[in-house]
């Protein structure tokens, strides 16, 4: 059976290009944004924050926007936002290229796993799908390795990403336009159909999965060489690009509470493992998140698709709504704590706590879903 069409293998290099240039800048837009502005980590970290809560936040509304104008030009329309940005980065107002860029992220991102979605038919999702997050999680694992190569050349990085972005323009607007479907609702409706459980699930797949993102390169500080940390994030990335396509069809078919337990236990393995601090715990504790993750990304992406009643679009969107609030309450309770034991000298119980969370809340979830009438 064939799955992949010109257009969609097409998209799917363009997912990759996308995130390459993306994550080429994005984990050193701390130290550009310090070295431009002339000011303090702290301000660093605002602009950041509200930058990041604008592209989660604006999914749900964005995906709506994507299903009304059509998938291909809301992709055209992203790459354009991204090209912009590039060019605000290189020209000097890079406060401007960071809201540009994430803007193109909220816009693009619902429209891109819609496009692949659209045409697919239940038993191909799967696998379209999980091939469109593995060739983004190549993307994020080759960007930041390009970023590294022009990090002390920020001009000729952003110069890059722009001839980049402009290419990718070009190639999107040879995209076969996806065929037509029933009228959308009206964007003040983006919630309405919403597939409750996967979405709560997802909120809390993302609150734990950032405590790992987020905090263990802090954890790691003393621990591990900086080089070695960034050779298993790598490897985070690469993994989860290839597992995931591999097991696409056997998650399809597992059911949603069998595949649930199967992912947080690995991320549980994966959190106790960090506890032990050493480099090659560290490293076992990558490979079952990576494995974990493979799981709950996209089985809770499947089940929203069986259970919401609108276009994969738009739940595509309120997905990446429920991602964001995870990670948002990530950086809130999972900072505080982080930042309370660490206060006590107890650093390692933080990924003790986590691991006990990985058990709890998803149960929580599902006897609360299972009460729902």
């Amino acid at each position: 059976m064939r799955v992949f069409s010109g257009s969609s293998a097409s998209l799917l290099v363009g997912g990759f290009l996308v995130n390459v240039g993306t994550f080429a800048v994005y984990p050193y837009l701390a130290v550009v944004l310090r070295d431009r502005l002339g000011v303090g980590m702290a301000e660093v970290g605002v602009v950041l924050g509200a930058a990041m809560l604008v592209q989660f936040a604006s999914a749900p509304v964005t995906a709506a926007v994507a299903e009304r104008i059509g998938l291909k030009r809301a992709l055209t329309g992203a790459t354009v936002l991204y090209a912009l940005g590039a060019v605000a980065y290189l020209t000097g107002p890079v406060v401007l290229g960071l809201f540009l860029s994430c803007g193109a992220g909220a816009l693009y991102s619902p429209a891109y796993r819609g496009y692949l979605a659209h045409s697919a038919t239940p038993e191909q999702r799967p696998r379209l799908v999980s091939a469109g997050n593995a060739a983004s999680n190549l993307g994020i694992a080759v960007g930041p390795v390009v970023g590294a190569v022009f990090l002390h050349d920020p001009t000729r990085l952003f110069s890059m990403t722009s001839v980049l972005y402009a290419t990718l323009l070009v190639g999107h607007a040879f995209l076969r336009a996806e065929a037509p479907t029933e009228r959308s609702e009206p964007v003040r409706r983006v919630l309405r159909g919403l597939a409750r459980t996967p979405f709560a699930v997802t909120v809390v797949t993302h609150y734990i999965y950032m405590q790992f993102y987020q905090y263990l390169s802090v954890f790691v500080d003393g621990r591990l060489p900086t080089t070695g940390y960034g050779v298993i994030m790598m490897g985070y990335s690469l993994g989860l690009a290839v597992v995931q396509p591999l097991v696409a069809t056997r998650v399809g078919r597992l059911g949603y509470p069998v595949a649930l337990a199967v992912g947080f236990s690995c991320l549980a393995l994966g959190m106790l493992a960090f506890a032990g601090g050493t480099v090659v715990t560290i490293a076992v504790g990558v490979a079952a998140i990576s494995a974990g993750t493979a799981v709950l990304f996209l089985k809770n992406d499947l089940e929203a698709l069986a259970q919401s009643t609108r276009s994969a679009t738009v739940t595509f969107g309120q997905q990446r709504l429920a991602a964001g609030l995870g990670a948002f309450l990530s950086g809130v309770l999972g900072g505080a704590v982080y930042g309370w034991l660490a206060a006590a000298g107890v650093e390692p119980a933080f990924w003790l706590v986590v691991a006990v969370q990985c058990a709890v809340l998803p149960l929580l979830v599902l006897r609360l879903a299972s009460r729902r009438p």
